[in-house]
């Protein structure tokens, strides 16, 4: 049977109990009243009658014989008793004679004895018909009752059971079909009906059966897929371990194996928490493994047959939207290990080169300088004005290099990790003074006005004055070059217990938005600028800066211009 006739038959139902309990009811109604009418039709009638008659007699007086008469006659014609028609008779003979001039008292007495006995008729009859009519009452209030209830029963039932035949077949499929989508193509459902959920039944097995088959149909080259990818995975030169969201861990190629000094059967399937109480390695490459950015993470050194090496640390997520979801989730995670040993032994031989360089190159420098102020020097001669313009045009050549040079020098002391600071208890205005003072002429030559907010009564902090007073020098440069003529460069300090905070604001021509991130990147220049330099000195600067565990930021509005704020701790840095 389908569904629909189901609800139509059991809405049905429903209605034509509805119908025969208003049907039942309305006859119940209908038969009192009949019962009701009939005691005030003709018994209560005959009564007022016979009243109305007895009133009459008992005014001698004031007797009226018509009124007598008129009630008589409709006594008369409702006569409805057994034995109430010989009686309305015997008082028409009675009150014919008194009509004839019988006036006597016993025929008058007669005639009240008779309506005594018609009103007596009457009011047993009223009892009666009273009782009968109040069972019919009863009865219908049972009958009613009764039949109510079976209503009730019947709806009650239907109303559990429609429902349930309904929901009971959906739950089912919803139970099916969280079981499909748990990979369960094994799921079927019976259902004995035959009605839409048998068909829908029907087609979910059907394409159950077609799922199960597909899927043992691919599982095969499934496998096969995986055994490239472990084959793929295994002949990197990288280090690749993959763990699912549950920090299990799932495989890993030969390289971890080497590096960690672990079998690929202790760790693949192993929790990665119990691997990490017992492998130091293992419980390095776990931290942070959740965070989705690692910034600045040094490269790790690792010991790999008996000489140590360096690698980069990398974490991917993977991530997928389940079906029918709309939220990514992580679904596992994989740590690869690049082996960059080659490039730092490239780069320290870089570093020594520079370096050697740097000075082999300081010698010659300082001697052509020194050169140059014995040229400049009357008491050897004088210059002619070409002579003296190609002097000069030497003479910053000579420091354009000797400048190059130091930044070469830093920059080798930095890669090394040999910086030397000198720290001393100094004032912030010491620096600044230090770095204006350097930086005085260029303003001069562009026509630039250097101003400073500089607050009373600034506590001294212990800094490396001759390095920190080179970065802000080279900042105060930098906002000299970007800036057009006639322009303002503000230096501001600012303090707190915590710390200090010195700001070079200018109103060049910004930054875009997009290099910001790179302009403490070695040998970085924004592109479409035409400043002359190595693009070495806001790296140097910030690692000078980091050096003594403060912090180097730009902030800047293409257009507009920008701000650098140097940031130095109260506290003695280690």
């Amino acid at each position: 049977m389908r569904i629909k006739t189901k609800l139509r038959l059991g809405l049905g139902l429903l209605f034509l109990l509805i119908v025969l309990l208003a049907a039942v009811a309305t006859t119940s109604i209908y038969s009192l009243k009949n019962d009701t009418q009939n005691i005030l039709h003709d018994n209560y009638n005959s009564l007022i009658y016979a009243k109305s008659m007895m009133r009459n007699l008992n005014d001698a007086e004031n007797f009226n014989s018509k009124s007598f008469e008129k009630q008589l006659a409709n006594q008369e014609l409702n006569a409805t008793e057994q034995g109430e028609k010989e009686l309305n008779q015997q008082i028409r003979d009675k009150f014919d004679a008194y009509k004839e001039g019988n006036h006597s008292p016993e025929l008058l007495k007669d005639v009240r004895i008779s309506l005594l006995e018609m009103m007596e008729m009457n009011m047993q009859a009223i009892e009666i018909k009273s009782e009968f009519a109040e069972k019919t009452a009863n009865q219908a209030i049972l009958l009613i009752i009764f039949t109510g209830i079976a209503c009730i029963f019947i709806a009650f039932n239907s109303l559990i059971k429609i429902p349930s035949n309904i929901a009971n077949p959906i739950q089912k499929l919803t139970n099916s079909i969280k079981e499909i989508a748990s990979n369960n193509y094994k799921e079927r459902v019976y259902l004995d009906k035959k009605d839409e959920f048998g068909d829908l039944a029907q087609s979910f097995n059907t394409m159950a059966s077609k799922l199960e088959e597909y899927n043992e149909s691919h599982l095969a080259t499934i496998l096969k897929q995986k055994t490239r990818m472990e084959t793929l995975i295994n002949n990197m030169h990288d280090v690749v371990i993959g763990l699912d969201e549950q920090m299990q861990v799932i495989f890993a190629n030969n390289e971890a194996v080497k590096v960690t000094g672990l079998s690929a059967k202790q760790m693949v399937n192993k929790a990665g928490k119990d691997l990490a109480l017992h492998n130091d390695l293992i419980r390095l490459l776990l931290q942070n493994i959740e965070t989705e950015i690692i910034k600045d993470e040094k490269p790790l050194q690792i010991v790999v047959d008996e000489k140590e090496q360096f690698f980069t640390k990398e974490i991917f997520h993977i991530e997928i939207i389940p079906t029918g979801e709309t939220i990514k989730q992580v679904v596992g995670h994989v740590i690869i290990l690049r082996n960059i040993t080659e490039f730092k032994e490239l780069d320290a031989a870089k570093t020594r080169f520079i370096a050697t360089v740097s000075h082999e190159f300081k010698t010659p420098i300082s001697s052509m300088e020194m050169s140059l102020q014995l040229l400049r020097n009357k008491q050897i001669g004088t210059l002619n004005e070409e002579q003296n313009d190609l002097v000069t045009s030497i003479d910053d050549d000579v420091h354009r290099l000797l400048r190059i040079t130091k930044e070469l020098l830093n920059l080798t002391q930095i890669e090394s990790g040999t910086i030397q600071m000198n720290k001393t208890e100094v004032f912030p205005i010491e620096i600044v003074e230090n770095a204006v003072k350097a930086n005085q002429t260029l303003a001069e030559q562009k026509h630039l006005i250097i101003e400073t907010n500089i607050p009373n009564h600034l506590e001294s902090i212990k800094v490396d004055l001759e390095k920190t007073a080179w970065v802000l020098s080279n900042l105060i440069s930098n906002a000299i070059h970007y800036s057009h003529e006639n322009a303002r460069i503000w230096i501001t300090i600012e303090q707190t217990t915590t710390e200090t905070s010195f700001k070079v604001k200018d109103e060049g021509i910004g930054i875009p938005t997009e290099f910001l991130p790179k302009v403490f990147d070695r040998y970085f220049r924004v592109p479409g600028t035409h400043k002359e330099g190595t693009g070495l000195g806001l790296a140097i600067s910030k690692e000078f800066i980091e050096a003594q565990k403060g912090t180097l930021d730009v902030f800047s509005e293409y257009g507009v211009g920008s701000e650098f704020v140097m940031r130095l701790s109260q506290k003695e840095y280690s």
